[in-house]
C-alpha cells in the first residue's frame, strides 16, 4: 500500500511539471514586436543613415524602397508621384524627428566666451572679435563635421549589450583662423586648424595638451573666400616644434586655446544637430508634398 501511495504521488508530480512546462512554452509563440519609436530615451544617433547598413543585423528595416511600380495612393493635386512608400517613408520620418527633439539638450544655440560674435548661414559659421587694433575671425562649417569611427562604434555596441549608454556624438570641424592688423596692409595671418581624434578628451590627473592643432599657416588677402594657391603656405607636418609652439601661443594670446575649442565643439554639435533635425523636417515636407 505504501508502495501504491508513493507511485501515485510520483504521477501527480510529472503531472504538474508538465503543465508547468506548458505554460511557461505558451508565450513563446507570441513574440511582441519593438518598434524603433519604443524607447523611452536613445543617444544621439543616425538611425535613418544607418538603416541600410544595420538595418538587416538588428532585424528591423523599413519597407522604403519596393521593386514593383506602385500605382499613386493619394492624389494632392501636385501632380507628383505618390504611393504607399513614400507613406511609410513619411511617417518613419515623422517619429524619427521626435525622437531628435526628445534628445536635443536646447532649442538655443550654447554662448561663446571672450565676446565672440555669431553670425551662421546654413551650416557655415562665423566667429569674429576685434582685440587692440586686430580683427580675429573664425570659420567653420558643420557638414561632415562628425568623423565616422566604426571601431568605436561596434565597441559601443559590446557596451550596450552590457547594460552601458552610448557616447554622444560630437562634432569636431576643421575651422580656419583669420588674424588681421587693421593698421597694416590688407593680408590676413591664416591659420587651417583641426581636432586630432587622440586629442579631444582629456583624462584626469593628466597634463592638460591642445585638444585643436595647426595644420597650415599662410598669408592670404583679406576677406578672400578662397585659400590662394599662389601663396607660400607653411605645413606644420616637418616643421620645427619651437616655431609651432609659438605660433600656438600666438592663437592663444587672441582667444583662441582649449577653452575656445571646447566651446567651438559644443557650438558646433548644436549647430550641426539642429541642421539635421531641420534636414529630416524639410526631407518629410518633401515627401509628403506639404
Amino acid at each position: 500500500m505504501l508502495k501504491s501511495l508513493c507511485r501515485a504521488v510520483g504521477t501527480a508530480v510529472r503531472i504538474s511539471t508538465i503543465t508547468t512546462s506548458t505554460s511557461r512554452a505558451l508565450p513563446l509563440s507570441t513574440p511582441t514586436l519593438c518598434t524603433p519609436s519604443s524607447a523611452t530615451s536613445r543617444p544621439f544617433t543616425r538611425s535613418l543613415w544607418m538603416m541600410n547598413n544595420k538595418g538587416a543585423s538588428s532585424g528591423y528595416r523599413p519597407k522604403l524602397f519596393s521593386s514593383r511600380v506602385l500605382s499613386p495612393s493619394v492624389s494632392c493635386g501636385c501632380g507628383a508621384l505618390h504611393t504607399e512608400g513614400d507613406k511609410s517613408f513619411g511617417d518613419f520620418l515623422s517619429d524619427e524627428i521626435k525622437e531628435e527633439r526628445k534628445i536635443q539638450k536646447s532649442k538655443t544655440l550654447p554662448k561663446m566666451s571672450g565676446g565672440w560674435e555669431l553670425e551662421s548661414n546654413g551650416a557655415e559659421v562665423k566667429l569674429s572679435r576685434s582685440v587692440s587694433g586686430e580683427k580675429i575671425i573664425v570659420t567653420f562649417n558643420v557638414n561632415n563635421s562628425i568623423p565616422p569611427n566604426f571601431e568605436e562604434e561596434a565597441e559601443t555596441g559590446q557596451q550596450q549589450q552590457k547594460g552601458e549608454e552610448e557616447q554622444d556624438i560630437v562634432s569636431t570641424p576643421n575651422f580656419v583662423v583669420e588674424v588681421t592688423k587693421q593698421e597694416a596692409a590688407k593680408t590676413s595671418l591664416v591659420f587651417d586648424c583641426h581636432f586630432p581624434e587622440d586629442e579631444i578628451a582629456h583624462g584626469e590627473g593628466e597634463e592638460e595638451s591642445d585638444i585643436f592643432a595647426i595644420r597650415e599657416v599662410s598669408f592670404q588677402p583679406e576677406g578672400d573666400a578662397d585659400w590662394k594657391e599662389t601663396s607660400y603656405t607653411l605645413s606644420t607636418d616637418s616643421l620645427d616644434w619651437a616655431l609651432y609652439d609659438h605660433l600656438m601661443d600666438f592663437l592663444a594670446d587672441r582667444g583662441v586655446d582649449n577653452t575656445f575649442a571646447d566651446e567651438l565643439m559644443e557650438l558646433s554639435t548644436a549647430m550641426e544637430h539642429q541642421e539635421y533635425i531641420k534636414f529630416l523636417e524639410d526631407l518629410g515636407s518633401f515627401v509628403k508634398c506639404k
